[in-house]
């Protein structure tokens, strides 16, 4: 009986500019801990401390002839690095974001000109996530949001924000030229994006954290427009922490009296000062930025299991699972809403997970016909486990169904999955596109993606 095929191959990555980041040993793709990789249609983006390489490709086409190379503008007093990297993409618009190691965040367009710089909180950031979550709890309107990992402390961006900035970017680029040295001068122009940022160190440091969507308000408090999220983190201390995140920030009467009686008081000083000792006006420089001030974040629950450590997170499209390795070997799928592990699987040192939508059923697959597109309600959710050292990713139906598939990986892969897309509200549900999984093999550079159906 011939070996049924469950992937199909997209093309190869292979290139010269690779050997920059380590290609031509064995291995380089999975062994270098600073080697960070983000997919999307059509783009792959590879990064290691100092240097980020996109390659552009298309069906029948060679990634050499459409790759793009950008060397941001570190700190080399700090020894400041690229931390994360991640896609954002608006309909039409397709830039490249990344996180370095004191805190900034920087937004890159396909050539490689610096469109926005800012920091979010001094610290390493870990990891850019972007998702989309519900703007109500009563509603089924969602708001798209990027969030921004770091050690003990999660932001949150709003993806209408950062969708505006580029909109007006893109604008003022095409109505005008830039060279690359007012590109890099001029990435503040449009001014900080706004965001809210929490503590979530209550229970020790995080390694990886995710906002899950909306939760109720706490008990006994009176119903008002203000909103909460769910945090999840996973770390050495507590391999599972939950918080309450709220956007606004609490302040008790005597610093709200504070904050506008000590502010009017020192301007008051200053004033008087300046009339009885007068001096040459200094040169104005430029202030550096200020952290911005925490808002509440409220500890939930947490889960201690010494020496068990929380390792990597990943959350499903709804946010209402997250499947969590640990050091142990071990993968929990978490219920974010219930807080309750609902599933352990045991055997999967140095595991790696994501979410895949399938074409599980067969009497679905027949009763599309060729002229109908697959909609969302089609395919059911999957849990796709890489486990490097059996050599092999499974599928897993959620939440508790058997194992679907067994697919044999070779050594020095690694699972992709393409970022999320900021979608218009015009898009059909007939367009929907499902998740999917991407396998990169690093010695041989092809890459191959899951078949949707199982049959």
């Amino acid at each position: 009986m011939a070996r049924r095929n469950h992937t199909t191959e997209l093309g190869c990555i292979a290139c010269d500019d690779l050997s920059e980041l380590g290609a031509g040993k064995e291995g380089w793709l999975v062994n270098n801990p600073n080697l960070l990789t983000a997919l999307d249609t059509h783009s792959i983006a590879l990064a290691n401390r100092s240097l980020v390489l996109i390659l552009h490709w298309s069906e029948g086409s060679d990634p050499v002839g459409n790759r793009v190379k950008i060397v941001p503008d570190l700190s080399p007093i700090e020894a400041e690095y690229i931390s994360a990297i991640e896609w954002l993409v608006f309909d039409d618009i397709k830039v490249l974001a990344l996180g370095t190691s004191r805190g900034y965040l920087l937004i890159y367009s396909l050539r490689g000109d610096l469109i926005h710089k800012q920091i979010v909180s001094p610290g390493k950031i870990l990891r850019l996530r972007v998702r989309d979550t519900k703007r109500d709890l009563t509603q089924d309107a969602s708001s798209e949001e990027v969030c921004v990992v770091m050690s003990g402390v999660i932001a949150r961006f709003d993806g209408s924000d950062i969708q505006n900035m580029l909109q007006r970017w893109f604008r003022e680029r095409h109505s005008q030229f830039w060279d690359e040295t007012e590109s890099e001068n001029s990435a503040d122009t449009f001014g900080r994006l706004p965001y809210q940022l929490w503590n979530v160190s209550k229970y020790g440091s995080c390694v990886d954290a995710a906002i899950t969507g909306l939760m109720p308000p706490p008990l006994l408090e009176l119903q008002s427009s203000q909103r909460y999220y769910c945090a999840i983190t996973v770390g050495a201390d507590a391999v599972i922490s939950a918080y309450r995140l709220s956007v606004d920030r609490s302040r008790s009467i005597v610093g709200a009296i504070l904050s506008k009686v000590v502010p009017a008081t020192f301007s008051t000083i200053t004033s008087i000062s300046k009339m009885l000792w007068r001096s040459d006006p200094s040169p104005t420089k430029r202030p550096e930025p200020k952290p911005q001030p925490f808002a509440r974040a409220s500890p939930l629950t947490c889960f201690k299991d010494h020496p068990r450590k929380g390792e990597k997170l990943t959350l499903s499209p709804s946010g209402t699972l997250a499947a969590i390795t640990d050091s142990l070997g071990r993968i929990l799928l978490l219920d974010t809403q219930a807080l309750v592990v609902v599933r352990l699987w045991k055997g999967y040192r140095d595991a790696s997970c994501l979410f895949v939508e399938m074409l599980a059923k067969n009497d679905v697959e027949t009763s599309r016909s060729a002229y109908h597109e697959h909609v969302k309600s089609d395919y059911c959710l999957c849990l796709a486990i890489h486990a490097p050292r059996k050599g092999i990713v499974e599928i897993w139906q959620m939440r508790t169904g058997p194992r679907l598939l067994t697919i044999p990986c070779a050594k020095g892969s690694k699972i992709l999955q393409p970022t999320y897309r900021f979608a218009s509200s015009e898009m059909s549900v007939s367009s929907y596109v499902p998740l999917e999984l991407f396998f990169l093999n690093g010695d041989s550079g092809l890459l191959f993606v899951l078949n949707r159906s199982l049959s």
